[in-house]
């Protein structure tokens, strides 16, 4: 082996944007702004490998901030669980856990909430 690391078959465009996996497009767009920002090519001029994260970023901002593109993300995702931690691969792959007991959830969704609103006390 040569000894260069393998880079993932499927980017984790969450991590490239340092957000959580049920961050709000709030979030997402501050968060890609600030990294935006600090990553820009003309503050780096000449280097490579800035200009190629800042692609990177744009690439995962293109995705996460559209709906239907992230919901196919989201439901396309890598589910290698080598990749994550356990945390991490509870939280991103919520949606796809049966999760009677809310193993894995952090918060109610707004749905859950807006359910227990309704119902009459």
């Amino acid at each position: 082996m040569d000894g260069a690391s393998k880079e993932p078959l499927h980017k984790d465009y969450y991590k490239v944007l340092e957000v959580d996996y049920d961050a709000s497009d709030d979030t997402i767009k501050l968060s890609y702004r600030r990294l935006a920002l600090m990553w820009h090519p003309d503050k780096h001029k000449g280097d490579n490998d800035v200009t190629a994260k800042f692609q990177e970023i744009n690439e995962a901002y293109k995705v996460l901030s559209d709906p239907a593109k992230r919901l196919e993300y989201d439901l396309s995702g890598c589910p290698e669980i080598n990749q994550y931690t356990l945390r991490e691969y509870l939280t991103r792959f919520k949606g796809m856990i049966l999760t009677c007991n809310g193993l894995g959830i952090d918060h109610p969704t707004k749905w859950a909430q807006h359910l227990r609103e309704l119902k009459p006390h």
